[in-house]
Protein backbone atom coordinates (compact mmCIF):
# COMPACT_ATOMS: atom_id res chain seq x y z
CA UNK A 1 0.00 0.00 0.00
CA UNK A 2 1.19 3.53 -0.72
CA UNK A 3 -0.27 4.96 2.50
CA UNK A 4 -0.02 8.57 1.31
CA UNK A 5 -1.80 11.35 3.15
CA UNK A 6 -4.56 13.17 1.26
CA UNK A 7 -3.26 12.19 -2.18
CA UNK A 8 -5.57 10.64 -4.83
CA UNK A 9 -4.80 7.04 -5.79
CA UNK A 10 -5.96 5.27 -8.93
CA UNK A 11 -7.49 1.73 -8.80
CA UNK A 12 -3.98 0.25 -9.00
CA UNK A 13 -2.81 2.10 -5.90
CA UNK A 14 -0.84 4.73 -7.80
CA UNK A 15 -1.14 8.49 -7.72
CA UNK A 16 -3.52 9.93 -10.30
CA UNK A 17 -1.25 12.91 -10.99
CA UNK A 18 1.61 14.15 -13.18
CA UNK A 19 3.85 12.43 -10.67
CA UNK A 20 3.73 8.64 -10.43
CA UNK A 21 4.46 7.37 -6.94
CA UNK A 22 4.80 3.76 -5.85
CA UNK A 23 6.28 1.94 -2.87
CA UNK A 24 7.92 -1.47 -2.95
CA UNK A 25 9.15 -2.55 0.45
CA UNK A 26 11.30 0.26 1.83
CA UNK A 27 11.87 1.90 -1.58
CA UNK A 28 9.79 4.81 -2.93
CA UNK A 29 9.61 5.30 -6.71
CA UNK A 30 8.97 8.85 -7.92
CA UNK A 31 8.47 9.32 -11.66
CA UNK A 32 7.82 12.67 -13.34
CA UNK A 33 5.10 11.61 -15.74
CA UNK A 34 4.26 14.13 -18.44
CA UNK A 35 6.57 12.88 -21.22
CA UNK A 36 4.63 14.65 -23.99
CA UNK A 37 5.76 17.94 -22.42
CA UNK A 38 9.33 16.84 -21.67
CA UNK A 39 8.45 15.93 -18.05
CA UNK A 40 8.48 19.64 -17.25
CA UNK A 41 7.68 21.06 -13.83
CA UNK A 42 4.58 23.13 -14.49
CA UNK A 43 2.56 24.50 -11.58
CA UNK A 44 0.55 21.31 -11.07
CA UNK A 45 3.52 18.96 -11.31
CA UNK A 46 5.59 21.17 -9.00
CA UNK A 47 2.84 21.10 -6.37
CA UNK A 48 2.48 17.35 -6.75
CA UNK A 49 6.17 16.53 -6.36
CA UNK A 50 6.27 18.80 -3.33
CA UNK A 51 3.55 16.72 -1.69
CA UNK A 52 5.37 13.52 -2.62
CA UNK A 53 8.58 14.72 -0.94
CA UNK A 54 6.63 15.54 2.22
CA UNK A 55 5.08 12.11 2.32
CA UNK A 56 8.37 10.32 1.72
CA UNK A 57 9.82 12.36 4.58
CA UNK A 58 7.00 11.37 6.96
CA UNK A 59 6.46 7.75 5.86
CA UNK A 60 8.22 5.51 8.39
CA UNK A 61 8.31 2.61 5.92
CA UNK A 62 10.31 4.47 3.25
CA UNK A 63 14.08 4.35 3.70
CA UNK A 64 15.27 5.42 0.24
CA UNK A 65 13.75 6.91 -2.92
CA UNK A 66 14.46 6.60 -6.64
CA UNK A 67 13.64 9.66 -8.77
CA UNK A 68 13.35 9.38 -12.55
CA UNK A 69 11.34 10.57 -15.54
CA UNK A 70 8.87 8.74 -17.73
CA UNK A 71 10.10 7.56 -21.13
CA UNK A 72 13.60 7.66 -22.56
CA UNK A 73 13.92 11.27 -23.72
CA UNK A 74 13.57 13.50 -20.66
CA UNK A 75 14.38 13.25 -16.97
CA UNK A 76 12.99 16.76 -16.60
CA UNK A 77 13.31 19.43 -19.30
CA UNK A 78 12.74 22.41 -17.01
CA UNK A 79 10.00 24.72 -15.80
CA UNK A 80 6.90 26.05 -17.46
CA UNK A 81 5.43 28.27 -14.78
CA UNK A 82 3.04 30.22 -16.98
CA UNK A 83 0.88 32.81 -15.18
CA UNK A 84 -2.85 32.14 -14.71
CA UNK A 85 -5.09 33.08 -17.65
CA UNK A 86 -6.15 36.72 -17.74
CA UNK A 87 -3.09 38.19 -16.01
CA UNK A 88 -1.78 41.13 -18.03
CA UNK A 89 1.91 41.60 -18.78
CA UNK A 90 1.81 44.89 -16.85
CA UNK A 91 0.41 43.23 -13.72
CA UNK A 92 2.87 40.35 -14.05
CA UNK A 93 5.84 42.71 -14.22
CA UNK A 94 4.59 44.63 -11.19
CA UNK A 95 4.07 41.44 -9.17
CA UNK A 96 7.58 40.23 -10.01
CA UNK A 97 9.14 43.56 -9.05
CA UNK A 98 7.21 43.93 -5.80
CA UNK A 99 8.08 40.34 -4.87
CA UNK A 100 11.76 41.35 -4.72
CA UNK A 101 11.02 43.53 -1.71
CA UNK A 102 7.92 41.87 -0.26
CA UNK A 103 8.11 38.09 -0.84
CA UNK A 104 5.17 36.10 0.43
CA UNK A 105 5.35 34.49 3.82
CA UNK A 106 6.08 30.79 3.66
CA UNK A 107 8.51 31.21 0.76
CA UNK A 108 12.27 31.01 0.40
CA UNK A 109 13.91 33.03 -2.39
CA UNK A 110 10.55 33.33 -4.11
CA UNK A 111 9.68 29.62 -3.98
CA UNK A 112 7.09 28.02 -1.72
CA UNK A 113 8.58 26.05 1.15
CA UNK A 114 8.08 22.34 0.94
CA UNK A 115 9.47 19.43 2.94
CA UNK A 116 12.41 21.52 4.16
CA UNK A 117 12.64 25.27 4.63
CA UNK A 118 16.13 25.68 3.20
CA UNK A 119 15.07 25.23 -0.43
CA UNK A 120 11.93 25.51 -2.54
CA UNK A 121 9.00 23.17 -2.66
CA UNK A 122 9.94 20.91 -5.57
CA UNK A 123 13.70 20.58 -5.11
CA UNK A 124 14.20 20.34 -1.36
CA UNK A 125 16.60 18.31 0.72
CA UNK A 126 14.86 15.46 2.47
CA UNK A 127 16.81 13.55 5.11
CA UNK A 128 16.39 10.23 3.33
CA UNK A 129 18.66 9.16 0.47
CA UNK A 130 17.44 9.87 -3.06
CA UNK A 131 18.90 8.08 -6.08
CA UNK A 132 18.54 9.90 -9.39
CA UNK A 133 18.00 7.60 -12.36
CA UNK A 134 18.72 10.11 -15.11
CA UNK A 135 16.89 8.62 -18.09
CA UNK A 136 17.12 11.57 -20.50
CA UNK A 137 17.52 15.33 -20.63
CA UNK A 138 18.12 17.10 -17.28
CA UNK A 139 17.86 20.76 -18.23
CA UNK A 140 16.98 23.96 -16.41
CA UNK A 141 14.85 23.06 -13.40
CA UNK A 142 15.52 19.38 -14.15
CA UNK A 143 19.22 20.10 -13.73
CA UNK A 144 18.45 21.91 -10.44
CA UNK A 145 16.34 18.99 -9.26
CA UNK A 146 19.19 16.57 -9.85
CA UNK A 147 21.73 18.85 -8.13
CA UNK A 148 19.65 19.60 -5.05
CA UNK A 149 17.47 16.60 -4.31
CA UNK A 150 19.49 13.56 -5.43
CA UNK A 151 22.45 12.10 -3.58
CA UNK A 152 23.54 9.27 -5.88
CA UNK A 153 23.15 9.64 -9.65
CA UNK A 154 23.01 6.91 -12.30
CA UNK A 155 22.71 8.04 -15.91
CA UNK A 156 21.55 6.39 -19.13
CA UNK A 157 24.47 5.94 -21.51
CA UNK A 158 22.31 6.45 -24.59
CA UNK A 159 19.85 9.16 -23.51
CA UNK A 160 21.08 11.27 -20.57
CA UNK A 161 21.98 14.86 -21.46
CA UNK A 162 22.65 17.80 -19.16
CA UNK A 163 22.26 21.55 -19.69
CA UNK A 164 22.10 24.60 -17.41
CA UNK A 165 19.84 26.19 -20.06
CA UNK A 166 19.51 29.72 -18.72
CA UNK A 167 22.49 31.96 -19.47
CA UNK A 168 21.78 31.75 -23.20
CA UNK A 169 18.39 33.32 -22.41
CA UNK A 170 20.01 36.17 -20.51
CA UNK A 171 19.35 34.75 -17.03
CA UNK A 172 21.40 33.33 -14.19
CA UNK A 173 18.28 31.64 -12.85
CA UNK A 174 16.00 31.94 -9.82
CA UNK A 175 16.59 28.34 -8.81
CA UNK A 176 19.67 27.03 -6.97
CA UNK A 177 21.36 25.46 -10.00
CA UNK A 178 24.46 27.66 -10.24
CA UNK A 179 24.80 27.74 -6.45
CA UNK A 180 24.89 23.97 -6.15
CA UNK A 181 26.89 23.24 -9.31
CA UNK A 182 29.86 25.30 -8.14
CA UNK A 183 29.94 23.26 -4.92
CA UNK A 184 29.73 19.86 -6.59
CA UNK A 185 32.27 20.00 -9.44
CA UNK A 186 35.57 21.78 -10.01
CA UNK A 187 35.66 25.51 -10.71
CA UNK A 188 36.84 25.03 -14.29
CA UNK A 189 34.14 22.48 -15.11
CA UNK A 190 31.42 24.57 -13.48
CA UNK A 191 32.49 27.68 -15.37
CA UNK A 192 32.42 25.88 -18.71
CA UNK A 193 28.91 24.57 -18.03
CA UNK A 194 27.59 27.91 -16.81
CA UNK A 195 29.34 30.30 -19.22
CA UNK A 196 28.95 28.34 -22.47
CA UNK A 197 25.50 26.93 -21.64
CA UNK A 198 26.31 23.96 -23.86
CA UNK A 199 24.77 20.53 -23.38
CA UNK A 200 26.94 17.58 -22.39
CA UNK A 201 26.39 13.85 -22.23
CA UNK A 202 26.61 11.18 -19.52
CA UNK A 203 30.25 10.37 -20.29
CA UNK A 204 31.27 13.98 -19.67
CA UNK A 205 29.07 14.16 -16.55
CA UNK A 206 30.92 11.15 -15.19
CA UNK A 207 34.32 12.67 -16.00
CA UNK A 208 33.57 15.79 -13.96
CA UNK A 209 32.11 13.72 -11.07
CA UNK A 210 28.62 15.13 -11.48
CA UNK A 211 27.21 11.60 -11.53
CA UNK A 212 28.30 8.26 -10.07
CA UNK A 213 27.79 5.79 -12.90
CA UNK A 214 26.82 5.45 -16.55
CA UNK A 215 24.89 2.31 -17.53
CA UNK A 216 23.06 1.10 -20.64
CA UNK A 217 19.54 2.48 -20.67
CA UNK A 218 17.98 -0.95 -20.21
CA UNK A 219 19.91 -1.40 -16.95
CA UNK A 220 19.20 2.04 -15.49
CA UNK A 221 16.42 1.14 -13.04
CA UNK A 222 17.97 -2.22 -12.21
CA UNK A 223 21.20 -0.55 -11.12
CA UNK A 224 19.31 2.15 -9.19
CA UNK A 225 17.36 -0.56 -7.38
CA UNK A 226 20.54 -2.46 -6.50
CA UNK A 227 21.90 0.62 -4.75
CA UNK A 228 18.53 1.41 -3.16
CA UNK A 229 18.23 -2.09 -1.74
CA UNK A 230 21.72 -1.83 -0.27
CA UNK A 231 20.82 1.45 1.45
CA UNK A 232 17.43 0.10 2.58
CA UNK A 233 19.25 -2.65 4.48
CA UNK A 234 21.32 -0.15 6.47
CA UNK A 235 20.20 1.28 9.86
CA UNK A 236 17.62 3.89 8.80
CA UNK A 237 18.14 6.44 11.58
CA UNK A 238 21.91 6.40 11.10
CA UNK A 239 21.46 6.78 7.32
CA UNK A 240 19.12 9.73 7.85
CA UNK A 241 21.55 11.43 10.24
CA UNK A 242 24.56 10.76 8.01
CA UNK A 243 22.84 12.51 5.11
CA UNK A 244 21.75 15.45 7.24
CA UNK A 245 25.22 15.83 8.74
CA UNK A 246 26.93 15.70 5.35
CA UNK A 247 24.67 18.38 3.87
CA UNK A 248 23.91 20.68 6.78
CA UNK A 249 27.41 20.95 8.20
CA UNK A 250 29.64 20.69 5.11
CA UNK A 251 30.47 24.42 5.10
CA UNK A 252 31.45 24.87 8.76
CA UNK A 253 35.01 24.53 10.14
CA UNK A 254 36.33 20.98 10.45
CA UNK A 255 36.63 21.06 14.24
CA UNK A 256 33.03 22.18 14.60
CA UNK A 257 31.72 19.67 12.06
CA UNK A 258 33.58 16.89 13.84
CA UNK A 259 32.02 17.97 17.13
CA UNK A 260 28.54 17.73 15.58
CA UNK A 261 29.42 14.32 14.14
CA UNK A 262 30.38 12.98 17.57
CA UNK A 263 27.16 14.36 19.06
CA UNK A 264 25.16 12.64 16.33
CA UNK A 265 27.02 9.41 17.01
CA UNK A 266 26.27 9.65 20.73
CA UNK A 267 22.58 10.15 19.99
CA UNK A 268 22.58 7.07 17.77
CA UNK A 269 24.35 4.84 20.28
CA UNK A 270 22.31 6.02 23.26
CA UNK A 271 18.85 6.56 21.80
CA UNK A 272 18.48 3.96 19.01
CA UNK A 273 18.51 0.16 19.01
CA UNK A 274 20.31 -0.36 15.68
CA UNK A 275 23.80 0.25 17.08
CA UNK A 276 23.37 -2.68 19.47
CA UNK A 277 21.87 -4.81 16.69
CA UNK A 278 24.83 -4.14 14.41
CA UNK A 279 27.33 -5.23 17.04
CA UNK A 280 25.30 -8.30 18.01
CA UNK A 281 24.91 -9.39 14.40
CA UNK A 282 28.65 -9.01 13.82
CA UNK A 283 29.53 -11.10 16.86
CA UNK A 284 26.89 -13.71 16.02
CA UNK A 285 28.03 -13.80 12.36
CA UNK A 286 24.55 -13.13 10.96
CA UNK A 287 22.94 -10.42 8.83
CA UNK A 288 21.67 -7.52 10.95
CA UNK A 289 17.98 -6.70 11.20
CA UNK A 290 17.85 -2.92 11.40
CA UNK A 291 14.46 -1.52 12.44
CA UNK A 292 15.17 2.12 13.29
CA UNK A 293 13.95 1.54 16.84
CA UNK A 294 14.11 4.46 19.30
CA UNK A 295 14.83 3.92 22.98
CA UNK A 296 12.52 5.33 25.65
CA UNK A 297 13.83 7.94 28.04
CA UNK A 298 15.69 6.22 30.86
CA UNK A 299 16.23 7.26 34.51
CA UNK A 300 19.48 9.00 35.38
CA UNK A 301 22.63 7.21 36.51
CA UNK A 302 22.86 6.62 40.29
CA UNK A 303 24.90 9.02 42.42
CA UNK A 304 28.50 7.95 43.08
CA UNK A 305 30.53 8.07 46.27
CA UNK A 306 33.82 10.03 46.09
CA UNK A 307 35.70 6.74 45.85
CA UNK A 308 33.48 5.44 43.05
CA UNK A 309 33.83 8.74 41.21
CA UNK A 310 37.62 8.63 41.46
CA UNK A 311 37.71 5.07 40.11
CA UNK A 312 35.38 5.93 37.24
CA UNK A 313 37.43 9.03 36.32
CA UNK A 314 40.60 6.95 36.30
CA UNK A 315 38.97 4.44 33.99
CA UNK A 316 37.81 7.22 31.67
CA UNK A 317 41.34 8.62 31.47
CA UNK A 318 42.63 5.16 30.57
CA UNK A 319 40.04 4.90 27.80
CA UNK A 320 40.14 8.42 26.37
CA UNK A 321 43.15 10.19 27.87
Amino acid sequence: ANNLLNLPLDPHGRLDMGILYEKKGHIAYVTIDNPDKGNILDHQTSDEISEVWKNIWEDWEVRVAILTGAGDRHFCAGHNLAPPPGVSEEDLNRIRTENIFWPLSGTVNGAKMGADGQLGDHYPHIWKPVIGAINGWAAGAGFYLMLTSTDIRIASEEHAQFKFALLSQGWVGNGPGATFLTRQVSHADAMRILLTDEAFDAKEALRINLINEVVPHGQLMTRAEEIANRIAGMPPVAVRMMKEFSIRFRDIPISEAWRVQTLYNTLLTQLTTDGDEGRKAFLEKRPPDFTGGIRPKAPGFPELSPEERALLDETRRELYG
